[in-house]
């Protein structure tokens, strides 16, 4: 199943959106951009670096000037840390590569990185095939990759940790983590009311069958 969570701030005002996928979500954030006349603001999405999701998101708004996809700090932080265990002789060697590779990317130093990965010694890798494949990721993203120390230093956000909070209480800590098995319909449905408990438009919805499609304080 492949419910889709989109969670929306601006200012200190928030908003979250369910659908059944990645493309019933956008069309869904352009009908709320619309009515809450966001369309001109400066659009910033975090994702983690999935090819198909950053291709939709690029193809849905390419009409859109203001909109930047930004790599999520603790996606990229994770990705390497996985990718690396696979990829070096043992613990020491991976984090002493992480050592070195993250503080580059932590400053938007992609090129380098590279040139880091393409010249770790022979004798400390177990799997070359894991390191064509981060160099790849970041070849792919290299453009969606910030000086996160930048951004942290003006007080802007580096990562979606809240938009993944969000989907672990809507999505995975009432289906994935209990054990359940879901049918499509049922796990959707599920997500949804969640959603409108979190928007708190939960009694509105079932007293009223109405949803206001506005971001809450």
């Amino acid at each position: 199943m492949h419910d889709t969570v989109t969670h929306i701030e601006f200012g200190d005002k928030k908003y979250v959106l369910t659908g059944d996928c990645t493309k019933t979500c956008l069309w869904l954030l352009n009908a709320f951009l619309s009515y809450n006349s966001l369309f001109g603001k400066r659009l910033q999405i975090f994702t983690d670096g999935h090819k198909a999701l950053n291709a939709g998101i690029l193809k849905h708004f390419a009409w859109y000037e203001n909109m930047q996809i930004i790599l999520d700090w603790f996606h990229l932080h994770k990705k390497f840390k996985e990718q690396l265990s696979l990829t070096m002789k043992g613990r020491v060697l991976r984090n002493t590569t992480l050592g070195k590779i993250m503080p580059l990317l932590w400053h938007g130093l992609t090129n380098e990185a590279i040139s880091y990965l393409e010249n770790i010694p022979s004798s400390e890798i177990k799997n070359y095939e894991y390191i064509r494949k981060l160099v790849d990721y970041l070849n792919r993203n290299k453009s969606n990759i910030p000086n996160y120390d930048l951004r942290k230093r003006l007080k802007l956000r580096n990562s979606s940790n809240v938009g993944k909070k969000i989907n672990d209480l809507i999505v995975s800590n009432r289906q994935k983590k209990n054990g359940m098995s879901w049918v499509k319909k049922g796990s959707l449905n599920l997500a949804i009311i969640t959603s409108l408990k979190i928007n708190d438009k939960f009694k509105k919805w079932f007293q009223d069958k109405e949803v206001d499609f506005k971001l809450a304080a």
